[in-house]
């Protein structure tokens, strides 16, 4: 191939910046166009597609500026095959040190027909663009549009007479996103057989998304010699979306064993350049979008998790540092087991015991149940409120409350005293925490006072964990804190109740100390 030091490398073509930005509710201004280009040369792309000049004065400055201030890549600005829009796009990259213009005209019937031109003018416009262009710079791109439909003969004289005018690099559209992966790598399998120049430029492809093959037709087409993808960050663009830059470098990198080609992107900058595009297109990336979606590398299911802790290589065919992640993610819920939740704990800090560890896999269980995802201040609070270092002599076994506008708040408790009596209290009160102080006071025969009381929610969602603090009083003045944890506020209440009544209970038992002269 021309224009390729090495035949194995696949140039990355990046049109985030033209073709993304016709994405639906998706507009850059022209700083924000800066932005990202920079960026997109950190992530080391071969050429950037910066805009159409001829379309607004805004692309215009964009192309020009990027041109001419952006290091790295090729820059190219787009252009109709007209001579007033590849002259604008001339003109928008002179003094660039790296300039490219495409230019392109549609080819299949469907778009010859909608121009009212014959095939043959078509093919004469084509090479007139090219040599247009190549008066502006020497690096020349042509698309025939809609190749994916075009009539293959008639596609196979267009590339060669537009090659002939001087294209640098040859671009294959499929520009609905008609074509499957099969047909798409015949095309391009037979434009290298009977395109007698085509060995004089790079042949490139251009797909899209429409049926979700825009990825796969691209690799396609690399088996079968393309080496330039044109594609878009998070696979944004015009409809479904184009073919999508992180999927193709990762596969070409992960699978370099299948298909024996590389790139020269950044590859631990994909997930930077994703969220930048993402921030300030406005449009987020869907959490399983390969590589850059938040679950792409999340691991929920037991199974997977322990699979993961014990060699990642088991359920992750790349390494998350590789594309710009910290870390897998191990996301707790009411599907994770016990190695999972023994990881995370340690992670935190804690090191618990086989039985600490049961323990709090119970509470974890019964509070994944109401919650989609437990995260770590959930873990925290269920250990603290679980793991005692104290003897819990009274333990809760039920609660019922009953309260409303109508209705005098009234509680029934069922309490285990020393691990073995279940005793049973029903009260009134002010409220049902007050009337559920109240059953709690009566069962285990107390007059202890609650000197403050306080709730906070400790994480979000509509299933937060509460928690509550208590501080009891007895007669002789013993004073006890306790806390208690739960996504129902009156049962962290009770909870918190007792864990204050068992921690006064151990004070009541120590011997005061005399006071020493």
């Amino acid at each position: 191939m021309a224009n390729s030091d090495n035949k194995n490398r696949v140039i990355i073509f990046d049109t985030t910046l033209r073709d993304a930005e016709q994405t639906p509710g998706a507009s850059l201004t022209v700083r924000e166009k800066i932005e990202i280009a920079y960026q997109l040369a950190k992530l080391n792309v071969d050429v950037i597609e910066a805009g159409f000049p001829i379309s607004s004065d805004e692309d215009f400055t964009a192309v020009r500026r990027i041109g001419q201030e952006v290091e790295g890549p090729i820059v190219c600005g787009l252009a109709r095959a007209i001579m007033s829009d590849i002259d604008r796009a001339g003109e928008a990259l002179k003094g660039a040190p790296k300039p490219r213009i495409h230019t392109f005209i549609g080819t299949s019937a469907h778009h010859i027909s909608m121009v009212g031109k014959s095939p043959a003018d078509v093919k004469q416009m084509a090479v007139n663009a090219v040599e247009r262009a190549k008066s502006h710079c020497d690096d020349v791109e042509f698309s025939p549009m809609d190749a994916a439909r075009t009539e293959p003969d008639y596609l196979h004289e267009v590339i060669e007479a537009t090659i002939a005018a001087g294209a640098t690099t040859i671009n294959i559209p499929d520009t609905v996103g008609y074509a499957v992966p099969e047909q798409f790598g015949t095309l391009i399998r037979n434009i290298c057989k009977k395109v007698p120049n085509v060995d004089q430029a790079v042949l490139s492809v251009h797909c899209h998304d429409d049926l979700g093959m825009a990825t796969i037709n691209a690799l396609a087409a690399l088996t079968n010699g393309a080496r330039q993808v044109e594609c878009t960050m998070n696979g944004l663009g015009e409809r479904a979306g184009n073919t999508s830059l992180e999927e193709v470098v990762m596969a070409i990198t992960t699978r370099g064993d299948y298909f024996g080609l590389h790139t020269q992107v950044k590859t631990t900058e994909i997930v930077s350049t994703s969220r930048l595009v993402s921030r300030l297109m406005g449009i987020v990336v869907p959490p399983n979008k390969p590589i850059v979606g938040a679950n792409a590398f999340a691991h929920s299911s037991g199974i997977h998790q322990d699979g993961v802790l014990k060699s990642r290589e088991n359920f992750e065919i790349m390494d998350p540092t590789s594309v710009g992640w910290t870390e897998s993610s191990i996301v707790l819920t009411a599907r994770s087991g016990r190695h999972a939740l023994r990881h995370r704990l340690e992670e935190l800090g804690f090191k618990l015991n086989k039985e600490e560890i049961n323990q709090a896999y119970e509470r974890f269980v019964k509070v994944a149940d109401k919650k989609k995802e437990v995260f770590d201040d959930d873990l925290m609070a269920i250990v603290e409120d679980e793991i005692r270092d104290i003897p819990a002599r009274y333990q809760l076994d039920y609660l019922h409350t009953v309260s409303g506008t109508s209705t005098v708040p009234s509680a029934t408790v069922r309490l285990k005293i020393d691990g073995e009596d279940d005793v049973q209290e029903s009260a009134w009160g002010d409220g049902p925490v007050d009337a559920t102080y109240q059953a709690i006071k009566t069962a285990v025969k107390t007059d202890v006072k609650v000197k403050e009381y306080g709730i906070r929610a400790i994480t979000s969602g509509a299933e937060a964990l509460g928690e509550v603090t208590v501080t009891l009083t007895d007669a002789e003045k013993n004073e006890a804190k306790g806390r208690g944890v739960s996504t129902d506020v009156i049962e962290a209440s009770a909870k918190a109740f007792l864990d204050a009544l068992n921690r006064l209970t151990i004070k009541q038992t120590i011997p005061k100390r005399e006071p020493t002269v």
